[in-house]
């Protein structure tokens, strides 16, 4: 939920700031004319991956006591 509201506010601010630019196109431009002549290759890699060790711990929390009770009615 916090996360779609991020995104709209995100999309709301980039709209205004588009919104109020004029833009004109004076070259269409064009991409480069590329030639491959021999194939990639990959590097090698050597990866460790972390050591994680994951445990539950169980733990009490104390937290205070709330009374609610309705408020009073006002009598002005």
């Amino acid at each position: 939920m916090m996360r779609t509201r991020l995104l709209m506010a995100v999309v709301a601010a980039v709209s205004f700031s588009v919104a109020g630019c004029k833009v004109e196109v004076k070259d269409e431009g064009r991409l480069p004319d590329v030639e491959v002549k021999d194939a990639g290759e990959l590097p090698e890699v050597d990866i460790d991956p972390a050591n994680v060790e994951i445990t539950t711990d169980t733990q009490k929390i104390v937290t205070p006591e709330v009374n609610t009770s309705p408020a009073a009615p006002d009598t002005n």
